[in-house]
């Protein structure tokens, strides 16, 4: 095994066991037997086929969201618009729905996820536009327009969208049939996680073997070099924030379309947010990310299952969620030192 690999494996288990006694010790604190719990989280996240589903539908815009964050990483850029960019793909793909509700499927469902998409797109590529013709800083830019997106979508359902048949509700019309993206063997998975996880692979395969990648390496490592090769930082900068917004965008009309059933406040509990830490976490890899995605969709899972069944606060899920977070951190960034000090 080579250095870089045996410094993952040491943060992998470094992080894990971290995280372990992290938890442990919290659990222990509030009055909770920690053995006993951690069980309850393992089989709440992965124990039945049921558990397994609501798993992999907390995953699924995570990933797409991780994916967003990490195509922009290979050019060097920093994003943390995915929220943002959910956000808008779920108001443009309710925008065709709230058009046209009764169109038939063939034509409603595509032209739903590609305005999804579309809107995603456009949200992260001016962002996009802003880092490369006026160098504005995309972090800033994205976490402010993060804001905007969530602040859009609720001035649609508290006004013009807003369906009267609601009692009151701030949230457009029920989606029909039509306008249904389509499940998984009766789960409630849906296809947007074949997307992500296909994603994943086209963009691992797009970024290591193919010129583009190169092209990436490049222009991240030194501009001035990608330049006098011919390649524009620019056009690459639209390019991989527009890919990534659209992935975002795409989970979110799915999150609204599959999952909610009409563009409603508080589409998202922080996927978004939580896409960029699992991006990180996954050390900007493409494919890492698929099993760290359906990692903290298990465990949202099983803190919501604690929760209903154990009666434990949803606050504790979080506290252990933010505990794995820091302790793989953590250990990535020791093993990272230790790679650098002995590599």
């Amino acid at each position: 095994m080579s250095g870089l690999g045996k410094n993952r494996l040491i943060a992998a288990l470094g992080g894990g066991a971290a995280f372990l006694i992290a938890a442990m010790i919290f659990l222990f604190a509030i009055g909770r037997p920690p053995l006993t719990t951690l069980g309850q989280m393992a089989f709440y996240a992965f124990g039945d086929s049921y558990s397994l589903s609501e798993s992999l539908v907390k995953a699924t815009p995570m990933l797409l969201c991780a994916l967003a964050v990490i195509l922009p990483a290979r050019l060097g850029l920093i994003t943390v618009g995915g929220e943002g960019q959910l956000y808008l793909g779920a108001l443009t793909g309710t925008a065709v729905v709230v058009s046209f509700p009764n169109a038939p499927i063939w034509l409603l469902l595509p032209a739903m996820l590609a305005a999804g998409a579309l809107g995603g797109a456009l949200w992260s590529g001016a962002a996009g536009l802003l880092r490369a013709r006026c160098n504005v800083n995309e972090t800033i830019s994205t976490l402010l327009m993060n804001y905007v997106a969530v602040l859009l979508v609720d001035f649609a359902i508290y006004g013009a969208w807003k369906d009267p048949a609601s009692l009151g509700w701030p949230a457009s019309i029920a989606f029909p049939p039509a306008a249904t993206v389509p499940s998984l063997f009766g789960t409630r998975v849906h296809i947007g996680l074949l997307v992500g996880v296909i994603a994943a692979l086209i963009l691992h395969v797009g970024v290591t073997h193919t010129r583009w990648g190169i092209e990436l390496k490049v222009l991240s490592g030194n501009r001035k070099v990608g330049a006098m090769a011919g390649f524009s930082f620019v056009r690459e900068t639209l390019l991989v924030m527009a890919i990534g917004g659209a992935l975002a965008g795409f989970a979110g009309i799915c999150e609204t379309s599959a999952i909610q059933g009409k563009l409603q406040s508080g589409l998202s509990v922080g996927y978004g947010l939580t896409g960029f830490l699992v991006a990180w976490l996954s050390g900007q890899h493409f494919l890492r990310a698929v099993p760290i995605a359906i990692l903290i969709g298990g465990l949202i899972a099983a803190g919501d299952a604690l929760q209903l069944y154990s009666k434990i606060p949803s606050a504790s899920a979080t506290i252990l969620q933010g505990l794995l977070f820091v302790a793989a951190l953590g250990a990535s960034g020791l093993a990272g030192r230790r790679s650098g000090r002995y590599g």
